[in-house]
């Protein structure tokens, strides 16, 4: 059996990681981080992109930033099939 997150690489997806800056609700003039990372679509991120928009509606800490990372771990020349198998070349 396949993985999830396997086959989301094989659909295309790839690591992102999202560096999020954002005001404590408590003392908005201090800064705290919260690392995401899920697999996710480059260039639009509609997987972010719904966490920033619950963050948004659902959270008090106001978003200050966020810097995204993201590879594409398994690319289309990399993967070719050998005797009806996946094989990373």
């Amino acid at each position: 059996m396949v993985s999830t997150a396997f086959r989301r690489q094989l659909e295309g997806y790839g690591l992102t990681t999202a560096n999020i800056l954002y005001h404590l609700p408590d003392h908005p003039m201090i800064l705290q981080t919260y690392i995401w990372q899920e697999y996710d679509l480059h260039p639009h991120f509609p997987e972010l992109r719904k966490f920033l928009d619950f963050w948004t509606q659902r959270l008090e800490g106001a978003l200050h930033s966020v810097t995204v990372a993201h590879q594409g771990l398994i690319k289309p020349a990399e993967l070719r099939t050998i005797d009806s198998e996946f094989q990373l070349h």
